[in-house]
């Protein structure tokens, strides 16, 4: 019929392979559990970052036994060893002042700058596109958790900022900047006060326990979240620590579901209106 869009069926196809490249120990300075997807398809990864006192053990078994589907995972270990303590703890950062006291204002960067690396060498070294990674931290592992994915769209900000062609030119295209695909904390908030102009687009869900609980966050903290991430999901439950129940994991799995990939599975045809057929 005259005026009708012209119809073009046209083979699927992705750009990044199925199966990724395993992450290498080379290239990533603390030991980590690596684990490619079950269903043998790695379409995104689930980075996990373990709590003060921890290691990767148990968040490696953590990631497989949440079975995403399509999603590889890798549980890193911090690279401090807590001091005064004979058994495998870690953290984050440097956390006790010489009397063993928590610092009130502790310093992150190292581990953020850790993580920096670890994610260039995913996005260059591995093939992941940075939209399909994600972000999971428990407590001190949350705020590094937060605190790098905005590190991530400052830089990404700042490429585009350097691309910006000069006034005669500035119709023209620049540098498109990429974010991270989610960052789910538990009980981890920021420990910067964000001054971005542009929030960051990642998703960002805070799972956390209200006082008297012990990891309760100070009252200030989502909103500081709000400043650094345009989308923040808050979820408050009675109790301590880690979800635990079906009950508590639910919004999270829910969150998970609404922001992971999915691959078109191979020999899928696209159809679409108004597009040129291929020649």
């Amino acid at each position: 019929m005259p005026g009708e869009p012209e119809i073009t069926i046209r083979e699927s196809t992705n750009a990044t392979p199925k199966i990724k490249s395993p992450p290498k120990s080379s290239a990533i300075p603390v030991p980590f559990v690596y684990a490619p997807s079950d269903d043998g398809t790695d379409e995104n990864l689930l980075i996990l970052l373990h709590g003060l006192g921890d290691t990767e053990i148990p968040f490696g078994r953590l990631g497989r036994q949440l079975h995403l589907p399509q999603t590889a995972t890798l549980a890193l270990r911090a690279p401090e060893k807590v001091p005064y303590l004979y058994e495998e703890a870690y953290q984050w950062y440097e956390s006790f002042d010489p009397l063993g006291e928590l610092l009130e204002r502790p310093n992150p960067t190292p581990a953020i700058d850790l993580l920096t690396k670890v994610l260039e060498h995913l996005v260059k070294g591995c093939a992941w596109p940075p939209v399909r990674i994600h972000l999971f931290g428990f407590a001190q592992g949350g705020s590094v958790a937060a605190e790098s994915a905005l590190k991530y769209w400052r830089s990404e900000l700042s490429l585009q900022q350097k691309s910006l062609p000069s006034p005669p030119h500035q119709n023209s295209g620049g540098y498109n900047p990429r974010s991270l695909g989610s960052v789910v904390s538990v009980s981890g908030p920021l420990l910067s006060y964000p001054t971005l102009k542009t929030p960051s687009p990642t998703p960002l869900l805070i799972f956390h326990r209200p006082p008297p609980a012990e990891s309760a966050l100070r009252p200030s903290a989502v909103g500081e979240l709000k400043k650094g991430y345009a989308k923040v999901e808050e979820v408050k439950m009675e109790g301590e620590g880690m979800p635990r129940s079906k009950a508590e994991w639910e919004p999270i799995m829910r969150f998970w579901s609404e922001r992971l990939g999915r691959r078109p599975l191979e020999g899928l045809y696209e159809v679409m209106a108004g597009a040129a057929p291929p020649r």
